[in-house]
C-alpha cells in the first residue's frame, strides 16, 4: 500500500494511509491470522455475532414501531 506525501503534509498522508487499511481489511486479516483458531471455534463466534446482530436490527424496528 502506497501513501505519497505531499509537501511536508505527513499527517494528512498518515491519515489517508490508516483509512486505505481500515477500507482494505488488512489488519483485520493480520490480526485474524496471528493464532489459529479451531473452525469449530470461528463458526461459534460468527453465529454469536450472527445473533446479535439479529437482535440489533430487531431492537431498531422496535423502537420505529413506538413512534
Amino acid at each position: 500500500m502506497q501513501v505519497k506525501v505531499r509537501g511536508t503534509n505527513i499527517e494528512g498522508a498518515l491519515r489517508i494511509f490508516r483509512k486505505k487499511v481500515s477500507e482494505s481489511g488488512v489488519l483485520f486479516q493480520y490480526k485474524e491470522k496471528m493464532h489459529y483458531e479451531k473452525p469449530t471455534t470461528k463458526k461459534q463466534r460468527k453465529k454469536a455475532a450472527a445473533k446479535q446482530r439479529e437482535r440489533k436490527r430487531q431492537s431498531s424496528i422496535d423502537q420505529t414501531k413506538l413512534f
